[in-house]
């Protein structure tokens, strides 16, 4: 329990830094371990793209107040983002022992989960940081559209979990509806 309250105190002083990648610059590619619905799983960028525009979203640490119900709300409206033909990945650099349990928990199993190596944090720029500018161990709470090209559409960057499901889903219904063949 100690742990926990010490693991929310930092968060809360904790500050995201600006997203590097903007609309338009190209996602960077990776292939990370997960889980999917309790099992290891591998995460792909690039395969995942094949199938449509992706929104990754980078969160804190599973098993915390605001990372389970981001995770819970995506899988909520994981059916809105499927009828835009877009998947979710979530990810993360904090306790990525804890992702299975996570992914058929908090995930309800219906999107994958992927641990966040050093490079990646670095590639996506989501090192969460201190006040005084010491990087964290944590990723902050990030959410990337990627279209099927590889570029990034949106970005929303804010530690409340609050818009990411809601901006995220109006950036992937505005790319179908501009992409309608």
């Amino acid at each position: 329990m100690r742990k926990l309250l010490i693991a929310a105190a930092a968060l809360s002083l904790a500050v995201p830094a600006a997203a590097a990648l903007k609309a338009g610059q190209r996602a960077p590619d990776f292939t990370a371990p997960g889980a999917m619905a309790g099992k290891p799983f591998t995460v792909n960028l690039k395969a995942a793209l094949k199938k449509g525009p992706v929104v990754l979203y980078f969160f804190p640490a599973a098993f915390t107040e605001g990372c389970n119900a981001e995770a819970h709300a995506f899988a909520e409206a994981l059916p809105d983002f499927q009828k835009a033909g877009a998947s979710v990945i979530g990810m993360t650099a904090g306790n990525i022992d804890k992702l299975e349990a996570f992914s058929a928990e908090k995930c309800a199993g219906k999107f994958a989960v992927a641990a966040a190596s050093p490079e990646i944090v670095k590639a996506y720029d989501v090192q969460l940081t201190r006040p005084d500018g010491t990087a964290t161990k944590i990723t902050s709470r990030t959410s990337y559209v990627i279209a099927p090209d590889g570029k990034v559409l949106f970005v929303h960057s804010d530690m409340s979990p609050a818009g990411h499901i809601r901006l995220s889903l109006e950036a992937v219904q505005k790319y179908r509806a501009a992409h309608k063949h």
